[in-house]
């Protein structure tokens, strides 16, 4: 692990290694986008590039985010543009692969949709990455991504293994390609806290299961993890934070105490309790404190040192269930109170 990786006062990561940088971030204008550069318009980042194809919401972001310093640039494309993506990764130093297509049920019924977006989508990022010289890319994954049971989880397993592999493509170029794979983004669109702030009028919540588990992560965590990853990275790591657990329930109480739960039953393709990583992954994983670092099953190219960094112990499993932090239903209502 770099030693010159340190927090600052505030016990935020050290983003002084972004000073003088070129940082491109595709989906931009999402909600991990738009987190992700309020942080960069603090730093001495030269230049912050928003890729994204709905010129709507570029307008409403340019509206809505002040930018003094003039570091902002708007860039209308689609990832399934490579020669669109490549024109814009001209000059970049470092990518941010936020953009993706990934409502469950959609993508089910329009799979190939999913498949381009998500997968040819992902192999032009690697390409015009390469092509153009981007030092460092790091590529947003999922727990879903882990053992999938649909196709949003298959996608983004797929976007993993080639972004891991984007490192052999390289040769001996100097582009390095990491992902960051974590749970659910607390108050991110299609996230379970706008449904449950909506139908809490009714007086009732509904329940897909009542022992239902997930990750939860919050977007200043999400946006620590890929700073993290995209200052350490040698190349070909999938990092994973160490995030707490939540109850189903627990949310649902902690949003509305007083509303009555109506079980729905699981849907199709959606798991009871999600992983973040796997006991065949943990045989190549490092615990670095506050992040599990899984290292890439083959590795030409030169760069592996992780000082201070541990193996996770033997068959180690990171699930959702047997998880050893957990939000309380009361720690969970001080969070929300903050998005509604």
């Amino acid at each position: 692990m770099p030693k010159s990786w340190k927090n600052d006062d505030a016990g935020r990561p050290n983003m002084g290694f972004l000073k003088g940088k070129s940082v491109l971030i595709t989906g931009g204008t999402g909600s991990f986008g738009r987190h992700f550069i309020r942080r960069l318009l603090g730093t001495e980042t030269a230049k912050i590039i928003v890729f994204s194809r709905d010129e709507l919401k570029q307008s409403e972001m340019q509206a809505q985010i002040a930018d003094p310093k003039g570091l902002m640039r708007y860039f209308i494309g689609d990832i399934r543009d490579r020669h669109r993506v490549s024109r814009a990764f001209h000059g970049v130093d470092y990518v941010i692969h936020a953009a993706a297509l990934k409502q469950v049920p959609t993508l089910e019924y329009n799979p190939f949709e999913a498949v381009l977006t998500n997968i040819i989508g992902g192999q032009n990022i690697i390409d015009a990455a390469i092509d153009q010289g981007v030092e460092r890319v790091v590529a947003l994954s999922t727990d879903k991504a882990v053992n999938p049971v649909n196709l949003y989880g298959a996608t983004k397993l797929c976007l993993e293994k080639l972004f891991v592999a984007g490192n052999n493509y390289a040769g001996g170029k100097k582009t390095r390609f990491g992902v960051v794979r974590y749970g659910n983004v607390m108050g991110s669109r299609g996230s379970v806290i706008p449904l449950f702030l909506e139908k809490r009028a009714t007086g009732v919540l509904p329940i897909t299961d009542e022992r239902m588990t997930r990750f939860w992560i919050t977007l200043d965590q999400g946006v620590d993890t890929v700073l993290f990853a995209l200052h350490s990275m040698h190349g070909g790591e999938v990092f994973v934070p160490k995030i707490p657990s939540m109850r189903i329930t627990d949310l649902a109480q902690a949003i509305a105490p007083d509303c009555k739960l109506k079980i729905n039953g699981i849907r199709p393709g959606e798991k009871l309790h999600e992983v973040l990583m796997t006991e065949d992954e943990a045989d190549r994983a490092l615990d670095t404190k506050d992040y599990y670092v899984i290292k890439p099953l083959f590795q030409g190219w030169k760069g592996a040192n992780w000082n201070g960094a541990k193996p996770v112990s033997d068959r180690f499993r990171y699930a959702s269930d047997s998880n050893d932090q957990w939000l309380k239903a009361a720690q969970l209502r001080e969070m929300v109170a903050t998005l509604s």
